[in-house]
């Protein structure tokens, strides 16, 4: 098997999002717009609550699917299908904004930090106008795996050693792991051919690849590191106990024109939605 390893590595970029929600942004930046299918990505976390309770008042998408998964704290949220409540520590939600929806994301002050990732996921071009739709996705029901070293990995999506995530029924045919490791603790996971691949490392800092690339420089946190193509990802623990996701996802390789909160496959297609908005037709039963 061809083993992935580290193509490049980003450091992530300060960024202001919504009313004023301070994060660390790595895709949607000036160096890295995208990378298909994945058009964002925010890790959002402080223990100062002016950096976070502006946060993401009632605005639209069309043609993603966003995906927010919780590490702590809560966040209340309501959209124009009706779902309302609040997501806490482990919990994830994965919305289809498909032809549009409008929702709202407010974080709460609470006694610990916030902490979470938003991610963006492209739609094809058959499905950028499909129906809505929005999952809740509880921390109780996202299987975790604990191997025999005290390896930890929540699996939102895809699957470890034959446990499927809690997320199904998604086109780009995602991998979402959330990764804990102990200390010199090392990680395999098969990854398919020809999906784009990366890892965020959040906590910790880590080695990718087999056993020469473990001796050498390690990727601290935070990162983003882009994988080179191939069917397993290796990673290794430092000398500290480590925490990364990994995502990997079906590229499109479509055309894509990105405005604000809408990736769609052409300016014109932008051009409607704005005017959809306008108009007051942007959400369609």
């Amino acid at each position: 098997m061809l083993e992935r390893t580290a193509a490049e590595v980003v450091i992530p970029t300060a960024a202001s999002d919504g009313a004023g929600v301070r994060l660390k942004r790595s895709i949607a930046t000036r160096t890295l717009d995208n990378l298909d299918p994945f058009f964002l990505f925010d890790h959002f976390g402080s223990e100062n609550s002016g950096d976070y309770l502006a946060g993401f008042p009632m605005h639209p998408h069309r043609g993603i699917e966003t995906i927010t998964y919780m590490l702590d704290g809560s966040v209340a949220h309501r959209d124009s299908l009706g779902n309302s409540g609040v997501i806490g520590a482990g919990d994830v939600q994965w919305m289809t904004a498909g032809s549009g929806i409008l929702h709202e994301e407010m974080p709460k002050l609470g006694p610990r930090r916030l902490d979470g990732f938003q991610i963006w996921v492209n739609l094809p071009a058959k499905l950028k106008m499909t129906r809505p739709r929005y999952q809740d996705v509880p921390a109780a029901s996202i299987p975790e795996v604990l191997r025999a070293d005290g390896t930890r990995v929540r699996v939102v999506a895809g699957a470890v050693e034959g446990v499927q995530g809690a997320v199904k029924e998604i086109f780009a045919e995602p991998t979402y792991l959330d990764v804990a490791l102990p200390a010199g603790a090392r990680f395999e996971q098969p990854v398919t051919r020809g999906h784009t691949a990366l890892l965020y490392v959040f906590q910790g800092e880590v080695h990718v690849g087999g056993a020469e690339a473990s001796r050498g420089a390690g990727i601290p946190s935070p990162r983003l590191v882009i994988l080179s193509d191939g069917d397993v990802v290796r990673v290794h623990a430092g000398a500290v106990p480590s925490r990364f996701l990994l995502l990997s996802a079906q590229p499109l390789r479509e055309s894509a024109v990105r405005y604000g909160p809408f990736v769609m496959n052409t300016q014109q297609e932008i051009a409607q939605a704005l005017a959809d908005l306008r108009n007051g037709t942007f959400i369609r039963e």
